[in-house]
């Protein structure tokens, strides 16, 4: 049975949109999803289904957490190789003086237009960098994500695709728990 991996957006980042992890889980089980586990409070699911394509997933996760929680949560599903992709191709890795602690990964649930994408370089504040690959963006964010300009544009509209990131720390994480879940 396929490896999965749901990034959930916004839950648990204040008083707004909290989700316990046992609930969480069990939202997931709701759905006929099998071995769910959870990374870290933020939104990481990790669970095995039958075969299914990510962005159907992720609207059928996001109709199951309306139903329970009573809110409107974003998905964004990625098979776990797909996951193992984003952490070992990561371009910026092979740069000199790039501090793995400032690297993120921005998960699209599509691919955007290319014209979109060329709208980041007017959105980003030098040192910050991106690369982009497909469905990912990864970002170098030397100043960290509070300061950065680039996070604090919305994004989603500028794509017109679901997005969500993670620390290059959790991209390695779920990267070794699809490993260990195969």
């Amino acid at each position: 049975m396929p490896v999965y991996v749901s990034m959930l957006r916004g839950i648990n980042v204040g008083p707004h949109k909290r989700i316990k992890m046992d609930k969480l889980r069990a939202c997931f089980e709701e759905l006929g999803l099998q071995q769910v586990k959870t990374y870290i409070q933020s939104g990481n699911v990790l669970f095995k289904a039958g075969k299914i394509v990510p962005l159907a997933l992720s609207a059928k996760i996001e109709n199951e957490l309306q139903k329970n929680f009573g809110f409107s949560v974003p998905v964004v599903s990625r098979t776990a190789e797909e996951i193992n992709a984003s952490a070992s191709q990561n371009p910026f890795l092979k740069e000199p003086g790039i501090d793995p602690e400032k690297l993120h990964v921005m998960f699209l649930s599509d691919a955007p237009a290319a014209a979109a994408i060329k709208k980041l370089d007017d959105l980003l504040a030098v040192p910050e960098q991106y690369r982009w690959s497909g469905k990912e963006i990864y970002l170098y964010l030397p100043n960290g994500v509070a300061a950065s300009k680039l996070m604090k544009a919305p994004l989603d509209r500028v794509f017109s695709v679901t997005t969500t990131t993670r620390n290059w720390k959790t991209v390695n994480q779920l990267a070794r728990m699809c490993q260990d879940c195969r």
